[in-house]
């Protein structure tokens, strides 16, 4: 189960994070997960949901943006979004948009990352 390993990276990050700002709670929490990722962002959300009971995280929302599949072709040079197919979930095929090539090199889209989040800290009062 990839997205257990996954889904504690990121918490563990966050309350890292959390922790060296004196965070009192984690309101929101943005991931950015690439396409290429091999993750399901639906399993990696309820297990993230489960692994943050009774933590400063528990009531945080947690948002996930998708970095797309940037790469650049070595048959026409292009560079930008490939084409995706994914109908096989473990083994995508990245293509040129412009010449339907398969020689790509995959500049972007396979990382998952911890964009940013709300936190609230102690009044200073």
């Amino acid at each position: 189960m990839h997205e257990l390993s996954m889904a504690q990276g990121i918490i563990n990050a966050v309350l890292d994070t959390a922790k060296e700002n004196n965070a009192t709670e984690v309101n929101e929490v943005t991931i950015e997960v690439g396409r290429l990722a091999m993750i399901n962002p639906e399993q990696l959300q309820f297990i993230l949901g489960v692994l943050i009971e009774n933590t400063i995280m528990e009531d945080a929302e947690i948002n996930f943006e998708e970095i797309p599949v940037e790469m650049k072709c070595f048959d026409c040079d292009f560079h930008g979004n490939a084409i995706l197919d994914d109908s096989d979930h473990y083994a995508p095929l990245v293509k040129c948009p412009k010449c339907d090539s398969l020689k790509v090199d995959i500049l972007n889209g396979k990382d998952i990352i911890v964009k940013n989040m709300v936190i609230e800290k102690p009044d200073d009062s």
